[in-house]
C-alpha cells in the first residue's frame, strides 16, 4: 500500500473512532503505534537510550493522541497531525535529557498531493499556543499577526482604544513565545 493510501486509511479509521467505532480505534491505534515506533528511532538516531525510553515517547505520543483526537480537522490529512504531536513528544524527550531540542521528521511518509505537510503541522503548533491565550488576545493575535488587519481597525472592531490594542498584543506575543518554549502536554 502506498503512503497516500495508507495516511487516508487511518485518517478514515479516526473518522471512524470519532463517530464512537471502537474496534476503528483499537485498529487504528496498533497501526499507529507500529507507525510511531520507526519514527520515534528515526527522530531520534543519533541519541544513545535505551529501547524502553524510545517506547516512553511512543507511549507518550499515543496518549496525546487520545487527549487531543477531538482537535484534529477531519477534513485535513491524520499524518502530518500525528507527525507534529510525535515531534513534539520527542523535544520534550530530548529537553529532559538535556539535549538539544531539535528533532528531525521524515514528511515524505505522506506524500499527499497538494498539501503542505510542514503547513499542517506549524497550524497545529500557532492552535495549541494560540489555545493558552483569552479569547479576546486570542483574536487580537490572529487579526494583527496572522490576517495582517491594522490596530486600529481591530480596535474599533472590539471597541479598544488602539493603544490598548498594542499593549494586549505585545504581552499575548510575549506570553506566546513563553508558551512556546513550554513542553507540549
Amino acid at each position: 500500500m502506498d503512503r497516500k493510501a495508507r495516511d487516508n486509511e487511518r485518517a478514515d479509521l479516526m473518522r471512524a473512532a470519532l463517530a464512537g467505532d471502537e474496534n476503528a480505534y483499537r485498529a487504528l491505534l496498533s497501526d499507529l503505534s507500529q507507525f510511531l515506533r520507526a519514527v520515534v528511532r528515526r527522530g531520534f538516531s543519533g541519541f544513545s537510550g535505551a529501547p524502553n525510553d524510545f517506547e516512553d515517547v511512543v507511549q507518550d505520543v499515543l496518549l496525546a493522541i487520545h487527549l487531543k483526537r477531538h482537535t484534529w480537522d477531519p477534513t485535513l490529512p491524520l499524518g502530518p497531525w500525528v507527525l507534529a504531536i510525535a515531534r513534539n513528544k520527542m523535544i520534550d524527550a530530548a529537553r529532559r535529557r538535556g539535549r538539544r531540542p531539535e528533532v528531525t521528521i521524515d514528511l515524505s511518509e505522506f506524500e499527499i498531493e497538494g498539501d503542505n505537510q510542514q503547513a499542517a503541522i506549524d497550524a497545529y503548533d500557532v492552535t495549541r499556543v494560540l489555545d493558552r491565550l483569552s479569547e479576546r488576545n486570542r483574536d487580537i493575535v490572529r487579526a494583527i499577526s496572522i490576517d495582517g488587519q491594522t490596530a486600529r481597525d481591530v480596535a474599533e472592531r472590539l471597541g479598544m482604544t488602539e493603544v490598548a490594542v498594542r499593549v494586549a498584543l505585545h504581552r499575548s506575543l510575549k506570553q506566546l513565545a513563553e508558551t512556546y518554549a513550554e513542553p507540549s502536554k
